[in-house]
């Protein structure tokens, strides 16, 4: 039978900050714990909260991290390093945007920011073998999606082109993963060149159906692109190896829709909202990754262009909570059955002994 979904867990990316209780791992993984959350998504790259280089060389500070969130009773879901995952492919028409996510000695020099990236994601690799972790959620970063919508004409051969230099550029990363038995679970999200199951497939493809390129389920981003985010599940549901708990909405109206009119968060047709403000079904998303088994965690990730997040973040965790299934081991039937004849399977198939 399906085992249980593990939750539920936060992402701690969008509550970190300069402040108490947000400022330290100790400080915000009590709060989360307080709030009702079991595990913590660590974003790698936020030295506030975690040390990526030393995780990467001492099992001893691996040893330590753990310890504190375990004194808080939580345990370590994933490293989260989709700022850095970001940054192994980047079109240089986002050059100076994506400069902000790396150290300022690399800014203005693609070449070398890649190649800090690279570095960093493969530290990423051995840190999370060093927590235990079998999973860690990323981006793919993006060298096509400038060219997203299909005018003026693509040349003939770009795409393919586009999806051949990414999978160049992930293959060494993947197979150091590999090595360490890590799983890499591309968050699929508007802006990366995987952003859908279409382009996953291009990129799969391309990578030869490497094993450790995985999903990170996030819902949010296919409803805001109007996907079947259902059958989604069903199509990919043995390559999805995180999941990441987000809610949307989608009103379109006579001024706008899917591409919302370059307007802020709070203006646009589609928007991210708390958990169950929103639209997406989630009693379906669960019941679904239940039936095929994922035995995961259930990670929110807050963004809401209305609620405040430690609002969010106190009514995600009682919202993941009622939401996971308890899987049952019993046919709901069990009470009529009787036991199991084999000369009355025969007889009542009229096969003759």
């Amino acid at each position: 039978m399906p085992g249980a979904i593990k939750g539920p867990a936060i992402f701690l990316a969008q509550f970190a900050s300069d402040e108490a209780p947000f400022n330290s791992l100790g400080a915000i993984t009590k709060w989360a714990s307080d709030l009702g959350y079991e595990g913590v998504q660590i974003p790698a790259w936020d030295a506030r909260l975690f040390d990526l280089d030393r995780a990467a060389e001492s099992r001893h500070y691996c040893d330590e991290i753990s310890g504190i969130c375990a004194d808080n009773n939580v345990q370590i879901t994933e490293l989260a390093t989709h700022l850095l995952g970001q940054l192994v492919a980047v079109h240089p028409a986002y050059d100076s945007q994506f400069d902000a996510f790396a150290p300022k000695s690399v800014a203005g020099n693609p070449a070398a920011r890649q190649q800090w990236a690279v570095d960093q994601m493969l530290k990423a690799a051995k840190a999370s073998r060093n927590l235990g972790l079998d999973v860690s959620a990323s981006f793919s970063g993006s060298l096509a999606f400038p060219f997203l919508y299909p005018w003026p004409q693509r040349p003939a051969g770009l795409i393919e082109e586009a999806f051949t230099e990414l999978a160049k550029r992930w293959r060494p990363i993947l197979d150091h993963y590999d090595e360490h038995g890590v799983d890499v679970a591309f968050e699929l999200h508007p802006g990366e060149d995987v952003f859908d199951g279409a382009t996953f497939e291009l990129f799969l493809n391309a990578l030869n159906d490497h094993k450790r390129c995985t999903i990170n389920y996030d819902p949010s981003h296919f409803l805001l692109q109007q996907m079947d985010y259902l059958g989604f599940i069903d199509l990919y549901h043995e390559r999805i190896s995180a999941f990441h708990v987000k809610d949307a909405e989608f009103n379109p109206d006579a001024r706008q829709g899917v591409y919302s009119g370059y307007q802020p968060w709070l203006n646009r047709a589609g928007r991210f909202r708390s958990l169950g403000d929103g639209q997406v079904d989630f009693r379906g998303i669960f019941s679904r990754l239940a039936t095929y088994g994922y035995q995961g965690w259930a990670v929110l990730e807050w963004e809401c262009c209305l609620k405040h997040p430690e609002t969010g973040a106190a009514e995600g965790a009682p919202f993941i909570r009622d939401h996971i299934i308890h899987v049952t081991d019993k046919a709901f039937d069990d009470f009529a059955g009787g036991d199991n004849d084999p000369a009355q399977l025969k007889s009542m198939l009229g096969i003759s002994r």
